[in-house]
């Protein structure tokens, strides 16, 4: 069986995090998000096409040709003009029978697996909002229609983008849409095949970093604890809570709940890692630190008395002793980011700073809810 994975795009809504590097490379839980996917497609599939042209060289170094028992082949997009036009760079490299994906969302081999038994196929998530994803109409169990991102709520199931399809579905003409893009969905309206509509039992869309929290228990989950790292005399860890080797958990810290530390950390002493929150690898969270439920990149460190709320910080950053990032709006709205110019509704009560890559911060640093900090900022510099 093969796939084929979606990752040319440059990912404008993920910035910060895809400045810098594709979308699908963005790390957390110790794997990028296309290795998260790779592992699902793992045991189900041989052969994977990765849909590369974004800053594509980091993507191919990252991965290689293999990956555990799935061979790897690159076919690169040079105009990037949809999803459809970059699926069908693959057609003539199909077998039959395939799946596609997009490299920067999450799923779960149980659907997977799923979609393939019911070829042909599409996969859709019930949500009571669906505005801005694509929307499924269904009847008797198949695919209708497909409405790309109504300005009202019509259906409360809306599209995954992962399919399994005939490479023969490529024949089909389709032209640009509105947004002068070729969709991979208007094949499978074109369709004269009835498309099987499967429900989704995991899926998360990383469409904004913040997004990224909602796949937390479902990774968290799939991970095997080690105990290979060192604990002095007087630190609490929670049973739940897991720790790569080479990790020191210094004395009066405290790891509550599900927790996820990386390889050779240094924790503490007297700081509070609360539920939910990542601390990647080669990562310093200094005296009196307290982090909740953030994802902190590599190599990143947090000096004494710093808060941490609610908030990505991403890799080989330095926040001076006492950075306090708010996290919550006094009148309790939903926390606004700018993105594109434009503020977004995050969804979230609480959120504090989507900080990029090689980011300083000076003592006594306070940056509000919702804050972004591009890459590469040294105090003093710009916030948006």
């Amino acid at each position: 069986m093969q796939a084929i994975i979606l990752a040319a795009g440059n990912g404008v809504r993920f910035h910060p995090f895809s400045e810098n590097k594709p979308k699908p490379l963005f790390n957390f839980l110790g794997k990028t998000t296309i290795e998260h996917n790779l592992d699902e497609l793992d045991g189900l599939i041989d052969e994977v096409f990765i849909v590369v042209g974004y800053k594509k060289e980091m993507i191919i170094d990252s991965l290689g040709d293999n990956y555990k028992r799935i061979k790897i082949k690159y076919v690169e997009d040079k105009d990037i003009c949809g999803t459809g036009s970059s699926a069908k760079l693959v057609r003539d490299l199909l077998n039959d029978k395939f799946i596609v994906l997009n490299g920067d969302d999450f799923y779960s081999k149980k659907d997977i697996k799923m979609i393939i038994d019911n070829y042909p196929s599409i996969l859709v998530k019930e949500t009571p909002n669906s505005t801005g994803f694509g929307v499924i109409i269904e009847k008797n169990g198949y695919l209708e229609n497909l409405i790309e991102k109504p300005k009202e709520s019509i259906s409360n199931l809306v599209n995954t983008g992962l399919y399994c399809l005939n490479k023969n579905i490529f024949d089909i003409n389709i032209e640009k849409s509105e947004r002068g893009e070729y969709e991979l969905t208007d094949y499978l309206k074109k369709s004269e095949e009835k498309i099987k509509v499967c429900r989704a039992s995991f899926w998360v869309p990383a469409s904004y970093p913040w997004d990224i929290f909602n796949a937390f228990l479902f990774l968290f989950s799939k991970i095997k604890k080690e105990k290979e790292y060192k604990i002095e005399k007087g630190a609490t860890i929670s049973k739940e809570a897991i720790i790569k080797k080479g990790t020191i958990i210094k004395s009066g810290s405290y790891i509550e709940g599900k927790v996820f530390i990386g390889e050779n950390c240094i924790i503490g002493p007297n700081c509070l890692i609360r539920e939910g929150s990542v601390v990647s690898d080669n990562c310093k969270i200094g005296h009196s630190v307290e982090i909740k439920n953030s994802i902190i990149g590599k190599g990143t460190n947090i000096n004494h008395l710093s808060y941490v709320g609610d908030s990505i910080i991403g890799e080989n950053c330095n926040l001076g002793a006492g950075t306090i990032t708010a996290n919550l709006r006094h009148d309790k709205n939903n926390v606004k980011v700018k993105v594109k110019e434009t503020l977004i509704d995050s969804g979230r009560s609480k959120l504090g700073v989507i900080m990029g890559d090689n980011i300083k911060t000076g003592i006594g640093t306070l940056i509000y809810p919702g804050r972004k900090v591009i890459n590469n900022t040294l105090p003093g510099e710009k916030i948006i």
